[in-house]
C-alpha cells in the first residue's frame, strides 16, 4: 500500500474515531474490549506501524521541508491512544478532540509534501 493511500485511510480513522466516541456518548454503554475495541485497535496499530517505518524511510530519501521523523513518532502515539479511546465514553472530550485535529494537521501536511514531491518529480 502507497504512503499516500495510507495517510487517507488514517485520515478516515480520525474521523470514525471522532464520530464513535460521540455515538458511545449517546448510546451510554461500555464496549467489549474483546469484541470490539481490540480487534479494531490491532487493525489500525499494524496500519500505523507500516505507515511510520515507510514515511521514516520517505523523509530520509527525500527530505522534505516541513515533514519530521518526531511528527511521524508523535502521530503513531497519539492515534494508538485515541483509536482505543473513541471506544470509551468517559475519555475527556477536549484532549481527545486535540489530539484528533493534531494528527488530521499532520497527515495532512504530509499529504501535501507527497504530492508536492511527486509534481516535482514530474517536472524532472
Amino acid at each position: 500500500m502507497q504512503l499516500k493511500e495510507q495517510c487517507e485511510i488514517l485520515l478516515s480513522v480520525c474521523a470514525e474515531c471522532k464520530q464513535r466516541h460521540t455515538d458511545m456518548r449517546e448510546q451510554d454503554r461500555e464496549p467489549d474490549f474483546f469484541e470490539e475495541v481490540k480487534p479494531y485497535a490491532d487493525k489500525y496499530h499494524a496500519l500505523l506501524d507500516d505507515w511510520a517505518e515507510q514515511s521514516y524511510e520517505w523523509i530520509r530519501t527525500k527530505k522534505p521541508k516541513y515533514t519530521h521523523p518526531a511528527q511521524i513518532e508523535n502521530l503513531k502515539d497519539a492515534m494508538k491512544q485515541f483509536i482505543v479511546q473513541s471506544f470509551y465514553k468517559k475519555t475527556g472530550l477536549k484532549r481527545f478532540i486535540l489530539s484528533i485535529q493534531s494528527a488530521e494537521y499532520t497527515l495532512k501536511t504530509f499529504l501535501d509534501a507527497l504530492e508536492k514531491e511527486g509534481i516535482e518529480h514530474d517536472k524532472k
